[in-house]
């Protein structure tokens, strides 16, 4: 075989290995059991549970947002959002987390409530939420600025 030849066939193996990868690793909806055991990023589906209180205080902290909401699983869990409280989350028919397991408690990156439309009677509203930190406004240790 030609050098070409064996070099062609290492880039399809190396294409078709990343592509196998990347859909073994997409994500799908997880539940906060799966979050614990993975100790990685997730999505994780639910609703709020109404019950217990919301806790936001922008005297203390602006963007310390936290609450706890149920899985698919009916499974409860306390979730922390660094940032500020989104608008309407009390109105959530469904949410949807992107975040990490951090001890017992949930740490959302980004927050994506689904919401019954003001408008009409039959359509849902989608709100998303980023955290301070991926907006910019909260420095880490590793922004050099």
């Amino acid at each position: 075989m030609k050098k070409s030849s064996v070099i062609g066939i290492i880039i399809i193996a190396i294409a078709i290995a990343m592509i196998i990868v990347i859909y073994t690793d997409s994500s799908t909806y997880s539940t906060f059991t799966e979050a614990k055991e993975k100790q990685t990023e997730l999505y994780v589906v639910g609703i709020l549970n109404k019950e217990k209180a919301l806790y936001y205080d922008p005297t203390q902290d602006a963007n310390h947002f936290s609450f706890y909401m149920y899985d698919n699983d009916s499974t409860e869990c306390k979730v922390v959002f660094r940032g500020a409280k989104p608008q309407d989350i009390e109105r959530s028919e469904q949410i949807v987390l992107t975040g990490k397991m951090v001890g017992d408690e949930f740490h959302a990156s980004k927050i994506l409530m689904k919401c019954p439309s003001k408008y009409e009677q039959d359509e849902v509203e989608v709100i998303e939420a980023s955290t301070a930190r991926t907006l910019g406004f909260v420095e880490t240790p590793t922004d050099n600025r």
